[in-house]
């Protein structure tokens, strides 16, 4: 098991001219939760924190994400964007885009976007996002969480059959005992770095990007929209990253956002 080398980090940051101030912590509850508190102290636009080992990690709905040590990248970005508020949502949509990207970069692997907020590798989940906003005394700051299964050979029995790691996820022909996370961890800075540049130039193209590897489209699905369970097969999603969906009446609706969104499987 290799751990994370912050000074590598930095030093590769600062040759790509990466706006990242990386930090490397052992164990932590919450990356995001430290970020949080670090914005309301005045911390400035992007700082990195990683950590080995995390022990309440958030995801949607209060979901846990936790992991070992030095299995998975867990980690979390403090923005303090320049472009107006009403962008921000696509900071998640962007983000998602980068993951893939650098996975692919990286690995013989096809990851997908599970709109929202997830990418799945072969049917399964094996990273997610979360963006919360804080109100700080120097204004409005952003904090993007993003874990991320790199070499976790087991999960929780209520994951077993719907999670899964880009270890597990390789071809049987590859043969390795661990997948470094350092370059994986340096590739992600810098997708995440190019596809933020994007956010409000350029971000329909980012967003046909998506659309090419969305795991959604064409899938009947059920979602949670303000508290009410909704049913639709997707059917595209729009130059601003929101979902279309058909709905059962024969309308079209488009889901800015959505909770718990699940396929349905025809019994």
């Amino acid at each position: 098991m290799s751990l994370l080398n912050e000074a590598w980090m930095r030093q590769e940051c600062a040759a790509l001219d990466l706006p990242w101030q990386v930090r490397v912590v052992d164990e932590i509850p919450s990356t995001s939760d430290a970020l949080r508190t670090a914005a309301l102290q005045g911390e400035g636009h992007g700082s990195v924190l990683f950590a080995e080992s995390q022990t309440a990690g958030r995801g949607r709905r209060d979901n846990r994400w936790t992991a070992p040590r030095g299995l998975d990248l867990m980690f979390s970005i403090l923005l303090r964007p320049e472009e107006p508020v009403a962008l921000w949502p696509r900071f998640t949509t962007l983000a998602a885009l980068a993951l893939c990207r650098a996975v692919e970069e990286e690995l013989p692997l096809e990851p997908q976007i599970k709109w929202p907020n997830d990418i799945y590798v072969n049917g399964r989940k094996a990273s997610g996002l979360l963006a919360e906003a804080v109100t700080t005394p120097q204004g409005m700051a952003l904090v993007l969480g993003i874990g991320l299964n790199v070499n976790a050979r087991e999960f929780p029995p209520e994951l077993a059959e719907t999670a899964t790691s880009l270890f597990l996820s390789l071809p049987a022909g590859i043969q390795v005992r661990e997948l470094d996370r350092g370059p994986l961890a340096l590739r992600l800075l810098k997708e995440l770095a190019f596809q933020f540049r994007h956010l409000s130039t350029g971000y329909d193209e980012a967003v046909a990007a998506v659309r090419r590897r969305s795991w959604l489209i064409g899938r009947q699905i059920r979602a949670t929209v303000e508290g009410r369970e909704i049913y639709g097969r997707a059917l595209d999603i729009n130059q601003e990253g929101h979902l279309i969906l058909a709905m059962t009446d024969g309308s079209l609706r488009t889901l800015t956002s959505a909770e718990g969104v699940r396929q349905v499987v025809s019994s």
